[in-house]
């Protein structure tokens, strides 16, 4: 019906027949038959045809313009969901943890928008895990394993190993520890969300895992990484993140026998038959700087 009536207006508004139908691009007698069936559906003749030009009857004209604005809004409409679909613009919503987005990731933001200077991203950080759904986010960065059913999904990359490391200056002081048993008793910096601290051991195979009582705890990576650097203990710290500083001596890292396993990065988003283009131009641009970034490559 709705079809019916939009190729009635453009007959209207073209003034023929031929014409409505080069515009709709389909045969003429195909947009006859479907005017017939409009006419039969209101139990009037909407249009008085003639060898050169086809003109409303008093109902047609009637109608025409009772349904011309409503065709047109609907043409808007849909040209603007076009947009919103196919075009890279627009607000994109993104929730992420606030030491990744911090850190590894922070140059891609940067190139993202660059690249698409029509969009406007905005990044919600923080280290726990939020509701996507609830919070109204067009996506989410996540980092493990992700169970949730309800959620699209893809595989960015992953942060490496976790690391036991210390200050050059705290080890001079306190020593190095030989064992887990002596770590324990050592001073501990403790960051959300590695508050659990699951290491195994690459030489025997040997597993630990406990909720250290820190000296110093803080709901982030980044802060607990001054801390380490400042001596004033041990930290469990993914070498995403630390490498920088190991690289350049700030930290030495302790058991490397013992590491904390890789942890799988993912984007996440609702379950839609559709998703804008501004939101999976986004996805694609994490995977491929992910998969550039020797801290994050699968």
């Amino acid at each position: 019906m709705l079809d019916e009536l939009a190729l009635f207006v453009s007959i209207v508004e073209t003034g023929s027949l031929r014409a409505a139908a080069e515009k709709a691009s389909m045969p003429a007698p195909t947009l006859t038959r479907r005017l017939q069936k409009l006419e039969q559906h209101l139990g009037c003749r909407l249009l008085h045809r003639s060898a050169r030009r086809m003109t409303p009857t008093r109902e047609g004209w009637q109608y025409y313009e009772q349904c011309r604005p409503l065709v047109h809004s609907l043409l808007q409409a849909t040209a603007k969901l076009d947009i919103t679909l196919h075009q890279v613009s627009g607000v994109i919503r993104v929730l992420a943890p606030a030491d990744l987005a911090n850190d590894n990731l922070a140059p891609a933001w940067m190139s993202f928008l660059t690249r698409y200077p029509e969009v406007r991203l905005e990044l919600e950080l923080n280290n726990y895990t939020q509701d996507l759904i609830g919070s109204g986010a067009d996506v989410a960065i996540r980092v493990g394993a992700q169970p949730d059913s309800l959620l699209n999904m893809r595989k960015l990359g992953q942060s490496k190993e976790v690391l036991l490391v210390a200050s050059p200056d705290y080890l001079a002081k306190h020593g190095i520890p030989e064992s887990i048993d002596e770590l324990k008793r050592r001073d501990l910096l403790v960051s959300a969300p590695l508050s659990t601290w699951a290491m195994s051991n690459s030489q025997n195979g040997e597993t630990v895992c406990w909720q250290p009582q820190g000296k110093f705890c803080v709901n982030g990576v980044y802060l607990a990484l001054q801390a380490a650097m400042a001596g004033l203990g041990i930290l469990f710290c993914p070498m995403s993140l630390c490498h920088n500083q190991l690289q350049r001596g700030e930290l030495m890292q302790i058991l490397p026998e013992w590491q904390g396993a890789y942890r799988e990065i993912y984007a996440v988003w609702a379950q839609q038959r559709y998703v804008p283009a501004r939101v999976r131009a986004l996805i694609e641009h994490l995977a491929d700087f992910c998969q550039q970034n020797p801290q994050l490559a699968m």
